[in-house]
């Protein structure tokens, strides 16, 4: 099992888990621990084994009597998580997610794929994943992909370069659970072609940033980011092809990082170990 554990920093909390977790005959596994200084907010991720006779509720209601009232224990199984990807016609993360997903780097459950276009259904069809259309221009597009979404119920949303912006009641229903890739021009250089736009600037690095979405447009907390260098010798059609490999990198990072339940949200910030 892992155990995510946040409250306010005490005293002796690490000390206090630990001997929890012994006295029921857990092995602890690997430890990580944080403490916001500002905040005086403490981060603890726990990996134990040795746990087949006890329940997770058990450990839940031992830990919830040791620590602080307001205190939040979240308690995994080591079960397979599972997504669901929703693209449009941009086929370069979606891609790499499926390689990865069949040569199993990434030990996921893929559930369908939703896009508003029909380009990528030939690589749905590759893979033998379920790939479910509903365009933009339809009524209702964004209520029929949620209720698609809630029907397959998965642990995470994972935007593959899906190009349409989710409302509030899509995001709230899938609250820290959807997941986005995008170029981290922005919002320095917003519209169809940012890498154009760069390439007229001259800027001199390029990246991608994953993040979990929120309400406010792009500004989710940030998973994992990355970046490289580019000079005067690049087009914009060489930033754009760069680009695309980070993109590629940063968001199956970012999926990997949630399925293995390494991510803490505080605030609009993310702690991960």
């Amino acid at each position: 099992m892992i155990i995510l554990i946040d409250t306010q920093d005490k005293e002796g909390l690490i000390h206090k888990v630990s001997s929890v977790l012994l006295d029921m005959n857990c092995n602890i596994q690997k430890n990580d621990e944080f403490v916001d200084k500002e905040s005086n907010h403490f981060f603890m991720r726990t990996e134990i084994t040795n746990v087949y006779q006890i329940s997770k509720d058990k450990i839940y209601k031992s830990l919830k009597q040791i620590l602080p009232n307001e205190s939040n224990i979240k308690i995994y199984e080591n079960n397979k998580k599972s997504i669901v990807i929703l693209c449009s016609k941009e086929a370069h993360c979606l891609g790499d997610i499926l390689i990865k997903y069949d040569t199993k780097e990434i030990d996921v459950e893929i559930k369908g794929i939703i896009s508003n276009h029909r380009n990528l259904e030939y690589l749905a069809e590759k893979f033998n994943i379920p790939y479910f259309y509903i365009p933009h221009t339809e009524q209702n597009w964004a209520e029929k992909t949620l209720q698609k979404c809630k029907l397959l119920n998965p642990s995470f949303i994972i935007l593959a370069k899906y190009m349409q912006i989710l409302p509030p009641k899509f995001v709230k229903e899938f609250d820290n659970q959807i997941i986005n890739i995008h170029h981290s021009f922005l919002p320095a250089f917003i519209g169809a072609n940012p890498y154009k736009q760069a390439y007229d600037r001259g800027v001199k690095i390029i990246g991608a940033t994953a993040h979990f979405i929120n309400d406010e447009l792009d500004c989710g907390p940030i998973i994992c980011q990355d970046i490289m260098q580019v000079n005067h010798t690049y087009t914009w059609k060489d930033m754009q092809k760069a680009g695309k490999n980070i993109e590629r990198i940063v968001l199956v990072k970012a999926i990997e990082l949630a399925i293995e339940n390494k991510i803490f949200i505080h605030r609009n910030k993310t702690i991960i170990f």
